[in-house]
């Protein structure tokens, strides 16, 4: 049994990546606020990481993206809510740090076995 738990490094790898999306995601819904008949785009972020730690490790991961349905769109057609991208968005940058906290973990675990369990 190998003493470094690479699924569980491919697991945050691929939740850092679909939390990166939709970051970026944000930012262009954001961006087109004003825009006349743009539609707030999304993914299913459970569904997709749920696909990530199915799939082989090193994958590529492809959500679907696709206009978010049920938003109320205002008269030009556009349907952006600042106040639900900016609660996306907090949550999204708490979701990430999470993440990055769990992976820089799992490296001291790594360091300090390489170093003998000393401090590094």
């Amino acid at each position: 049994m190998s003493w470094m738990n690479v699924s569980y490094i491919h697991d945050l790898q691929s939740f850092l990546g679909l939390n990166d999306l939709r970051q970026t995601l944000i930012a262009a819904n954001i961006a087109n606020m004003d825009t006349p008949g743009y539609k707030t785009l999304g993914f299913n972020f459970q569904q997709a990481l749920a696909e990530a730690e199915a799939g082989p490790a090193g994958a590529q991961i492809e959500p679907r993206v696709a206009p978010v349905a049920g938003l109320l769109a205002r008269p030009d057609g556009n349907n952006v809510s600042m106040d639900q991208q900016g609660l996306l968005m907090a949550r999204t940058q708490l979701e990430y740090h999470l993440g990055i906290a769990l992976l820089t973990k799992e490296f001291h675990g790594i360091q300090s076995a390489i170093n003998g369990g000393g401090a590094f």
